[in-house]
């Protein structure tokens, strides 16, 4: 499923729209430059789980950020992250097989440790105020999410 944003509120409507359909422990896995839009798109999942989108910022200095909601969510941000085994000490699997829904930033960087299913979605820069959102979904159940997420965003 392609996507093209054209404003910061819109980027936040589709973050929105994947929000309604996630349950507890589904993982979101945001790939994409610098600027692309990956923090943007979870404040609208925040903001759709009932988290004030103000207090949704990037995580960058902590790693995880745990944002009390409907449903829990934890925040990765990855971009600092130097080996993929110096998130082992943080106890991640205990996040992102828990009670709440994982988004991670720079999800790459988690390399053989990414889990096998997840929803992935690609971020790219196509202008000043655009984005292109490119979601896929490895894993049976993220495959049904994603057919619900195409299904509804008419709607």
């Amino acid at each position: 499923m392609e996507i093209t944003s054209d404003s910061v509120q819109k980027t936040q409507d589709i973050g929105k729209l994947i929000a309604r359909n996630l349950n507890k422990g589904d993982i979101v896995g945001l790939f994409g430059d610098l600027g692309s839009g990956k923090t943007v798109l979870t404040k609208g999942i925040g903001s759709a789980l009932g988290v004030d989108k103000h207090l949704v910022t990037s995580p960058t200095f902590v790693l995880i950020r745990q944002y009390e909601a409907k449903i829990p969510i934890y925040h990765f941000d990855l971009y600092r992250l130097n080996r993929p085994e110096d998130i082992l000490d943080l106890g991640y699997e205990e996040y992102l097989f828990g009670e709440g829904i994982s988004v991670i930033e720079w999800a790459d960087k988690l390399g053989s440790l990414l889990p096998r299913e997840f929803l992935k979605i690609e971020l790219r820069v196509t202008g000043e105020r655009k984005r292109h959102l490119k979601i896929s979904a490895a894993g049976l159940r993220y495959k049904r999410l994603l057919e619900d997420i195409h299904e509804n965003f008419g709607n």
